[in-house]
């Protein structure tokens, strides 16, 4: 019996913090008291917070910088058909942007003139290389 597994794309990056131990003992007391479910939701429920609070401003700063808002997915059909009119590419994107694992290093630099992502940034090791003096 042969079992195969399939790779789901991630919908959250994990990030890794320090925190001072005051700090962390009264996020634990919180946790303790019900208050949370645990650390995590304790600090996602922080960021989303911070968030709201500054939501006019980034929403102000997404329409200056004309960024695309939430997932992006660049395939190798829309790169060969730039590539076949002789135009390129400018991604910018906060949130997620994804380049196909079928995309060669060799489209991508001949397509893509420069890439923005606040965010992430989900594409093969070679592609990012290729891309490399090209991302801000």
């Amino acid at each position: 019996m042969q079992t195969t597994l399939r790779t789901k794309a991630a919908d959250s990056e994990k990030i890794t913090l320090n925190l001072g131990f005051v700090d962390l003992g009264h996020v634990d007391l919180l946790v303790a008291e019900g208050f949370y479910s645990n650390r995590s939701d304790f600090i996602r429920t922080a960021i989303r917070n911070q968030l709201d609070r500054h939501g006019d401003t980034v929403r102000q700063t997404v329409a200056r910088r004309r960024l695309d808002l939430g997932l992006q997915h660049i395939g190798r059909h829309e790169l060969e058909a730039l590539r076949e009119a002789g135009q390129t590419l400018a991604i910018r994107v906060l949130g997620l942007a994804v380049i196909a694992p079928d995309v060669t290093a060799d489209l991508a630099r001949a397509t893509i003139a420069s890439i923005e992502v606040l965010g992430a940034l989900q594409a093969s090791p070679a592609v990012k290389a290729a891309l490399g003096d090209r991302l801000s």
